[in-house]
């Protein structure tokens, strides 16, 4: 007979054990729905429409870039007009056919008519294509009211999904990999099993101090900068940056194989475990959201800033969870055999020892996206870090506290952002309970 045990897979009985928690299931299609709306925001709610003839001219404009400009011609080839997306106000043109999007709205687009917070179930007004003012049309209408200069609320919340999921993986992301290595390296040396000659262990501490001046310190109006002429600039300069530490860095490890002698050739223990912990220690002994915001005061305001900023300071839960598995798995019979084997210590630790002791990180980053998108929210909320023309739920709901008779900005933002960071901690408690090992029979 077969013994059952063979068959196990703990992949199986982890999803199992994750579906006998309805709740987390919900939460987690709930989760799915929220990256489909954030995937498809610019489709969902845009003041183009899908698809549109003018003139004798088929057009899709919510699929062409904003920047696109058409000269249309009539039936008989005449030309009529320049057509320039991004200026032309689609709901005035006479159109023959037309396919509006759910909400026909940009998060930026301000409706002059509907101006100083339009309640959602009050009065509101539209300009039709004859020049009348008359009461808006349901399909036109604000269904969740407008801020003080006229921008949809409705169209600011599914645009402000995306930049919050977005705030949520990449700071996490970046979060990752810093924990992830530095806790497997402190996990794994200790401060006891990595040794090399005393001033090579000088000199690299040294090299990396100076490369982290030379990286980032003195080139941080570089890095500012071009993170404000886009994300794809700035993350340029930051692998410059990150390259210069590594060959400053490398040129100090060489320059000590020129003072290799006497008792600065003796090995030395490199105390990385204590390095990391103290590291940890120093991070979370300061608020966090005031050391975010001391950081956003002194640079360009960028969303993509306040992501890498969220994510170099948000990595200590991640780096003590992988040094804690570290410390349990090392001693174990597979990393004891790859050691013996003569694999190269980060063969086993990224081959053989990571593999095994990723599964309360996951639980950890799932937690941490929370809390980076209640952060962000925060920072929005006071007005920092994130640019004036940034729609975000933090944004929505400063412009909220500005007029608290405008309801709709305090209520709707904030269930956004309690039912997110809601479905976020639902799926973690409930990955925390399947992932852990002591619960399987």
């Amino acid at each position: 007979m077969q013994n059952t045990n063979e068959n196990f897979s703990f992949k199986k009985y982890a999803w199992t054990q994750f579906k006998k928690n309805k709740i987390a299931l919900v939460s987690l299609y709930l989760l799915f729905a929220l990256v489909i709306l954030a995937v498809f925001a610019p489709y969902i709610a845009n003041d183009r429409p899908l698809y549109c003839e003018y003139e004798g001219n088929t057009l899709y404009p919510a699929f062409a870039d904003e920047t696109r400009t058409d000269s249309i011609y009539n039936t008989e080839g005449e030309f009529i007009q320049v057509l320039q997306y991004d200026i032309a106000d689609w709901r005035q043109l006479d159109l023959t056919k037309v396919v509006w999007t759910a909400i026909p709205y940009s998060a930026s687009s301000m409706d002059r008519y509907n101006r100083d917070y339009a309640s959602p179930s009050g009065k509101q007004r539209f300009k039709n294509s004859d020049g009348e003012i008359i009461d808006i049309p349901s399909k036109f209408r604000h269904k969740l009211g407008t801020d003080g200069i006229g921008r949809d609320l409705a169209s600011g919340l599914i645009h402000g999904t995306r930049i919050s999921l977005m705030v949520g993986l990449v700071s996490m992301g970046i979060a990752s990999i810093i924990g992830i290595i530095l806790g497997a390296l402190a996990g794994f040396f200790g401060d006891t099993k990595l040794k090399m000659p005393r001033i090579k262990y000088w000199l690299t501490l040294f090299g990396v101090f100076m490369g982290l001046f030379y990286g980032f310190g003195q080139r941080k109006y570089e890095l500012a900068d071009a993170f404000s002429d886009g994300f794809g600039a700035g993350m340029w300069e930051m692998l410059i940056s990150i390259l210069l530490i590594i060959v400053i860095t490398f040129f100090f490890r060489l320059l000590s194989r020129l003072l290799m002698f006497g008792k600065l050739s003796m090995e030395v223990s490199v105390p990385i475990d204590t390095f990391v912990s103290r590291g940890i220690e120093l991070l979370n002994s300061i608020p966090r959201i005031l050391l975010i915001i001391t950081i956003t005061a002194v640079v360009e305001r960028s969303i993509w800033i306040v992501m890498i900023i969220i994510g170099i300071t948000g990595w200590t839960r991640i780096a003590r969870f992988t040094r804690a598995e570290f410390l349990r798995i090392r001693s174990l019979e597979f990393v004891q055999a790859a050691e013996s084997l003569g694999y190269s210590s980060i063969r086993t630790i990224f081959k053989h020892a990571l593999p095994n002791s990723l599964a309360p990180v996951f639980v950890s980053i799932a937690f941490g996206i929370a809390s980076a998108i209640l952060i962000e929210s925060s920072l929005s909320f006071l007005g920092i870090g994130v640019p004036d023309d940034v729609v975000t739920w933090g944004s929505l709901l400063n412009l909220g506290r500005q007029n608290l008779e405008a309801w709709w900005l305090i209520i709707y933002p904030g269930m956004a952002i309690f039912i997110t960071i809601t479905i976020y901690n639902m799926i973690a408690e409930a990955s925390r309970d399947a992932l852990d090992p002591r619960l399987k029979s």
